[in-house]
């Protein structure tokens, strides 16, 4: 698998503002007390966890940062026309994912 998301391509679509937001993102956001900020800031200098390179119709990748002490998880794909947009934010449940909230846990 090629490795699409790298922290510095996603870094550099979003300071040129290759932001798309989507819908989906904006209301689960809104849900779970995310700002904008929050979520830039996590895909901008968050960790690639998981990386969908293959998906289709979209590459796609799970990043991992932290607001304060509060763990966040940002989905978001790499656009055809070279943006990216974002899917979801949420933070990440210890049943799903190990105490590091990095690893998926086994069934």
């Amino acid at each position: 698998m090629t490795e699409t998301f790298d922290a510095s391509k996603i870094r550099q679509l979003i300071n040129r503002r290759k932001i798309i937001w989507r819908r989906h993102a904006l209301e689960r956001m809104l849900e779970r007390g995310l700002r904008r900020s929050v979520v830039l800031d996590v895909a901008t200098n968050g960790e690639v966890i998981e990386d969908y390179s293959a998906d289709r119709p979209t590459p796609t990748a799970l990043l991992f940062g932290w607001d304060k002490e509060r763990p966040i998880h940002v989905v978001l794909s790499l656009e055809p026309d070279g943006e990216i947009a974002i899917i979801t934010a949420y933070e990440p449940s210890l049943e799903v994912f190990e105490s590091d909230h990095r690893t998926r846990r086994k069934p």
